[in-house]
C-alpha cells in the first residue's frame, strides 16, 4: 500500500523529530512548507507511530560483493571461484546469481535494488498469520473490549499456547497502522481513545496552537 502523500526521507525525519518533541501539526507544516492536511494524512497513515528504520542484515551481500560477482561472471569464473574470492559459501553466490537473472543477465545494481526491496517488505506479525487469534481479537474489539483486556483474557485462557497470545501493543498497532491491513478500519471506532492516531508523550492538552522551539532551527533538519 502506497502512502497517498509521499515524503522524502529528510521530510519524514523532520516530521517524526518534531512530532516526538510535541510540536503541533501547524508548526510542522510551516517547517516543511506543506499543508497541515498533508501532515495529518501522513501521521494518520502510520497511526502516529514511527516506522522502524530499515537496515541490511550483516549477512547480506554488499554492493561491492555483487560487483565482484558481476566481474567474475563476465570473466568466465566459476561460482566456486567467485565464492572463494568473496569468502562466501558457493550456495550463497549460486542463490544470488540464480535469483537475479542467471549468469548471463546478472547485474550488481539490479540485484542490490531487488535485495533492498525485499528487505523493505514488512515482517508479518502473529495477528496477520493466525486467523483463529485474529478472529478472537476482532470479535472482542467489536464488543468494545480494550486491547489490554483482550491481551489479559488470552493469557488466562491460553496459558500454554503461545500462538493464542498477543500483547496489547500489537493489537493497538494492528488497529491504527494502515499499512498492516489486518483489521477493517471500522473496528477503530471501538477503541476507547477516539484519536485518529497516537499522540507523542510530549503533546499536552491545549498545545494545539503552541509553537514548540524555533521554526528556523528545526528547519535545519531538512538541509
Amino acid at each position: 500500500m502506497k502512502h497517498p502523500n509521499p515524503m522524502t526521507y529528510k521530510m519524514q525525519e523532520t516530521i517524526w523529530h518534531l512530532w516526538k518533541a510535541g510540536d503541533p501539526m501547524a508548526n510542522i507544516s510551516k517547517v516543511l512548507s506543506k499543508p497541515p492536511a498533508t501532515i495529518f494524512s501522513y501521521l494518520q497513515y502510520h497511526g502516529g507511530i514511527r516506522p522502524r528504520l530499515r537496515s541490511r542484515s550483516l549477512n547480506s551481500l554488499t554492493i561491492r560483493e555483487r560487483e565482484t560477482i558481476t566481474r567474475g561472471l563476465a570473466s568466465g569464473d566459476s561460482i566456486r571461484a567467485i565464492a572463494r574470492q568473496l569468502e562466501r559459501s558457493p550456495s550463497t553466490v549460486c542463490w544470488e546469481v540464480n535469483n537475479n537473472g542467471g549468469s548471463s543477465k546478472y547485474r550488481a545494481i539490479d540485484a542490490d535494488n531487488a535485495a533492498w526491496k525485499r528487505g523493505k517488505r514488512p515482517k508479518l506479525c502473529l495477528l496477520s498469520i493466525n486467523r483463529q487469534l485474529r478472529d478472537v481479537v476482532a470479535s472482542k474489539i467489536s464488543d468494545d473490549w480494550s486491547p489490554e483486556q483482550i491481551s489479559g483474557w488470552l493469557r488466562r485462557h491460553h496459558p500454554n499456547d503461545e500462538n493464542m497470545r498477543v500483547s496489547h501493543e500489537t493489537i493497538y498497532k494492528s488497529l491504527v497502522i494502515e499499512t498492516r491491513n489486518i483489521f477493517h478500519k471500522t473496528l477503530r471506532k471501538h477503541l476507547r481513545t477516539k484519536r485518529k492516531f497516537r499522540q507523542a508523550k510530549a503533546h499536552k492538552v491545549g498545545s494545539r496552537g503552541r509553537i514548540v522551539g524555533d521554526v528556523q532551527s528545526t528547519a535545519v533538519l531538512l538541509r
